[in-house]
């Protein structure tokens, strides 16, 4: 019996799966063409299971030798005196369970005191031993660094340079890793701005990336699963983990085993419904489970928070040529849309923003006037002005410690709102956050008893802030058929006393009402 698989590469024996050659068009016409490239793509999105495919599949065809090696633990070795060597013993480690011959042969007398030549050497003199061309795919390539990655790229590209009919070298490579080869010089020096003069690499012919499950591709995943067992996922299940997921490969497996093998106990009589993708996908976001928990272990870092916290705050992102971008993105967890650099699921988005809020969320728990949710509720409804002035007086208290404590200060209130608003969702609400850089706001919509409260987030600037934050606020009412909505006005101008911050203003807008909360 299949399973949906959550841990390590896939295989078509024990697990469901999309065959991962469709999602990465191409590759073998290059091999063919005696090219070398890169394929870049996150975390867990299938790299090692299409490399694995691509290694028997070639194998099986005959016209090649093909090696799968990773390079991972290769962490931290930046002196080529001893990763050079280090990558030499991996290569041959890979060649004793190969069919290869000669493969005891390969690095038998290295010389490793020659470390910027070895590599280099050692696979010329093995490809003069062998009756077919030889095809190396390096997976996890960009735990590589510093001088090591240096001198591996400038060897594979000296034994390209130098290949001929008499002194052979390597058919094709692949260098596989979260990472676009023009993103390495990040790897090299942290202040580095490139490579060289002349990029140890500048013979890739082209760059790949492994692109998220389609619609369609979730459907024929679950569909065999349907097929094997007769256990069916409703349409409005699919849809939602599309829509909550984009496509990302672990996410749409961790959704199918958190529902089928946890919650409904392998019972395949009982049809996985939207409700249950829902449940689901609040477990896994609360668990943390390793993928997510490496992800958001990146939060802490600086770069990844010049990324993040414009989409957070909305304020404008105009680095996009930059490292910092290319590296936030190939971790997974932005994309582009339109122009908008927004989370690249809305699991991400809220994961990050629980995250992020967490210290608040604590203190909120640990406080008794703001542990309960009694005093905002009224026959099914939540009274929004008695919880927006709650947050308030807790703003006012609270807000010259707590925005200190956070790294990412310039999304501060976004982020103490949204926890403060937290408990309405462990009362058993849902909170809907829209973050993108460069909308001037934060959209959060809270939902309780299937109605609906939304609330523009937005920092006091410019002459016309007031008059932009109520247009906004009506617009984003408009998208959720909403008659009433709220706009939180932080004003974080200095020596501006609080009675002048904080107000409550109802302000007529197109028909609409917005309650102006002022901050």
């Amino acid at each position: 019996m299949k399973y949906f698989n959550i841990a390590g590469p896939c295989n078509s024996v024990e697990h469901y799966m999309i065959n991962a050659s469709t999602r990465l068009q191409g590759v073998e016409q290059l091999i063919d063409m005696r090219q070398y490239f890169v394929i870049h793509a996150a975390r867990q999105s299938g790299k090692t299971t299409y490399l694995k495919d691509l290694t028997t599949r070639l194998n099986a065809d005959g016209k090649y030798y093909t090696l799968y090696c990773t390079l991972e633990g290769m962490q931290g070795i930046t002196d080529p005196e001893k990763g050079i060597p280090e990558v030499v013993r991996k290569i041959q480690n890979v060649l004793r369970f190969s069919d290869i011959p000669q493969k005891a042969e390969f690095a038998k007398e290295a010389n490793y005191a020659n470390f910027t030549s070895v590599l280099n050497m050692e696979l010329t003199l093995f490809c003069m031993t062998l009756d077919k061309p030889l095809v190396i795919l390096f997976d996890e390539a960009d735990c590589l660094s510093e001088n090591t990655l240096i001198s591996f790229l400038r060897q594979l590209r000296e034994g390209y340079n130098n290949r001929s009919a008499t002194t052979p070298f390597v058919h094709s490579v692949a260098l596989v890793g979260m990472r676009n080869i023009r993103d390495y010089k990040a790897k090299v020096r942290p202040e580095s701005q490139s490579l060289g003069s002349a990029s140890p690499f500048n013979i890739v012919s082209k760059t790949y990336t492994l692109q998220n499950f389609s619609r369609d591709e979730i459907a024929q995943l679950y569909r065999q699963h349907t097929d094997e067992m007769g256990q069916e996922f409703k349409e409005d299940a699919i849809a939602l983990v599309w829509e909550q997921t984009q496509g990302q490969p672990w996410l749409v497996n961790a959704i199918a085993n958190q529902v089928i093998v946890e919650m409904l106990q392998s019972d395949y009589a009982k049809p996985v419904t939207a409700e249950l993708v829902k449940e689901a996908i609040q477990t896994i976001i609360l668990r943390r489970d390793t993928h997510i928990d490496s992800l958001l272990e990146r939060l802490k870092e600086e770069r990844v928070r010049k990324v993040i916290e414009p989409i957070i705050s909305g304020n404008d992102f105009y680095e996009w040529l930059s490292d910092d971008f290319s590296y936030v993105k190939d971790l997974g967890l932005i994309t582009e849309i339109r122009g908008r650099l927004i989370p690249s699921n809305p699991i991400y988005g809220e994961v990050i923003a629980r995250t992020l809020s967490h210290g608040t969320q604590q203190l909120l728990l640990q406080n008794p006037n703001t542990h309960s949710l009694p005093r905002y509720l009224n026959t099914g409804r939540i009274d929004m002005d008695c919880l927006m002035r709650d947050f308030q007086q807790f703003w006012r208290e609270n807000s010259d410690i707590w925005v200190e404590k956070y790294e990412y200060k310039e999304a501060a209130p976004h982020l103490i709102l949204m926890a403060f608003l937290q408990r309405v969702i462990n009362g058993g609400g849902q909170l809907i956050r829209e973050m993108a850089a460069g909308t001037g706001r934060l959209d959060l919509c809270l939902i309780y008893e299937n109605l609906r409260y939304p609330i523009e987030l937005k920092i006091r600037h410019g002459e016309k802030y007031l008059e932009n934050g109520l247009a906004q606020t009506a617009h984003y009412m408009d998208i959720h058929g909403c008659t009433e909505g709220w706009l939180a006005l932080f004003d974080r101008r200095p020596n501006i006393p609080w009675e002048e911050k904080i107000y409550m203003e109802k302000k007529p807008v197109n028909g609409k009402t917005v309650t102006i909360v002022g901050l």
